[in-house]
């Protein structure tokens, strides 16, 4: 068998885009030729799907799926919200938010997942790419468990039975009735999806991003020229609203909007005569932090044709 170099590797991953692993198999299989390497490659759909992984892919579904005490929810992007009504797409987030109820949240052992009808969902994944046309990415899956109690899921502009722009999971501990808890559960779901908490209680609230807060609220109090003292009090209720408002506990219920969440739960508690610990949640919504890429598609294909941008002018004439 010829020898693989690391530089045989290198030139073949620059030339067709696919994966260094995937590249060295390809050199493997072909005896070391270049050539018949990116035929191979390319045999196998992996140096298609290589030139589509630069694209941006913040379009998709977000999946959620419970069974038992145990939930999870996975987002996986596409480039264009067309893909989101593609059957063969939505077979793939229900299975793999399917699968990660075992895989856990880690996104690297879900990739590595075997896959039902074999290979691993990174595999299918790849597949899908070549097949359906597009970019695609696996980009994060949580999970929440609870050991007596429920977990109840909800799905924000659903695209079909547990896909969906928005989707939350809650876990609810307690021995109290399970129907009563799952009509709370879905109840607090809805408000998650609604208010969009950052976390379960002001406490929670990451340390850095209060700094980032209260560096805003004291230019701000700055700015009315009141006494230092003043400015200081003022900075302090900023920061307190802060935490209150993006609390989930601490939030205004939506729908009723004056009772706080903590209260809702605690009267819960009290007309099913047994103790419940909202524990966790999780809310995902599609897209969210992905950085998306403006394009003029005119002068793209334009550019493509080796012309200029269009000229409208006469359009508007």
């Amino acid at each position: 068998m010829a020898e693989i170099t690391a530089a045989s590797v290198k030139e073949l991953r620059e030339r067709t885009g696919a994966g260094m692993m995937d590249c060295k198999k390809a050199l493997g299989e072909t005896k070391g030729e270049m050539e018949a390497a990116i035929d191979w490659l390319r045999t196998k759909g992996l140096a298609a799907a290589a030139r589509k992984a630069g694209r941006t892919a913040a379009e998709g579904l977000v999946g959620v799926v419970v069974r038992g005490a145990k939930g999870a929810v996975v987002e996986v992007n596409s480039e264009t919200d067309f893909v989101a009504k593609n059957e063969q797409f939505q077979d793939f987030v229900r299975t793999v938010a399917a699968l990660a109820l075992a895989a856990g949240a880690d996104v690297g052992a879900l990739a590595g997942a075997a896959w039902p009808t074999g290979g691993t969902v990174q595999d299918k994944l790849t597949d899908n790419i070549v097949t359906i046309g597009e970019n695609q990415s696996l980009r994060r899956a949580a999970t929440l468990e609870v050991e007596d109690g429920v977990v109840v899921s909800y799905v924000h502009n659903a695209a079909a039975p547990g896909l969906g722009k928005i989707g939350v999971l809650v876990a609810l501990e307690s021995r109290g009735d399970k129907p009563a808890l799952e009509a709370l559960g879905r109840q607090l779901a809805m408000h998650i999806a609604a208010a969009a908490p950052i976390a379960l209680r002001g406490a929670d609230l990451d340390s850095g991003l209060i700094e980032r807060e209260r560096g805003i609220a004291a230019e701000k109090a700055s700015e009315s020229g009141k006494p230092a003292e003043i400015v200081a009090k003022m900075v302090e209720g900023a920061i307190a609203k802060f935490r209150k408002d993006n609390a989930l506990m601490s939030q205004l219920f939506v729908i009723d909007n004056k009772t706080r969440v903590e209260d809702v739960v605690a009267a819960a508690a009290k007309r099913i005569g047994a103790d419940i610990a909202l524990k966790d949640y999780v809310r995902f919504q599609l897209g969210e932090g992905i950085e998306k890429k403006e394009s003029d598609f005119a002068a793209e294909v334009a550019a493509a044709a080796g012309v200029g941008k269009p000229d409208r002018s006469r359009d508007a004439a």
